[in-house]
């Protein structure tokens, strides 16, 4: 159960201190800074997966396909493909998506 949602955006989490980490992103420091692009992030972590865009890693291998992505929850929602599963449900007609941005536009 999700039961720790952020005031700034309604995103919610299921400890405390991951919202904690979360609400950093709301805030403007930006703390952390590609040395490529100059881009900023609040999260050591993203700034770690952005740097895979100059670099072009992509650690996450498709066991199926082969296929590779820079972060973990791609290669999650690419695995999809392969296993048919589709977690999100509309609550008007039940109709499931692979992705929960699909529930929303629909």
């Amino acid at each position: 159960e999700k039961s720790f949602a952020c005031p700034d955006c309604g995103k919610s989490f299921s400890t405390g201190s991951y919202l904690l980490r979360h609400r950093r992103t709301h805030l403007p420091e930006k703390p952390y800074r590609c040395g490529e692009c100059g881009r900023g992030y609040s999260q050591f972590a993203h700034l770690t997966t952005h740097q895979r865009v100059h670099t072009g890693e992509r650690p996450y291998v498709c066991p199926d396909c082969r296929k590779s992505f820079t972060t973990s929850s791609a290669l999650t929602k690419h695995k999809r493909v392969h296993t048919g599963e589709r977690p999100y449900v509309c609550p008007d007609c039940g109709k499931s998506f692979t992705q929960s941005s699909n529930v929303i536009t629909h």
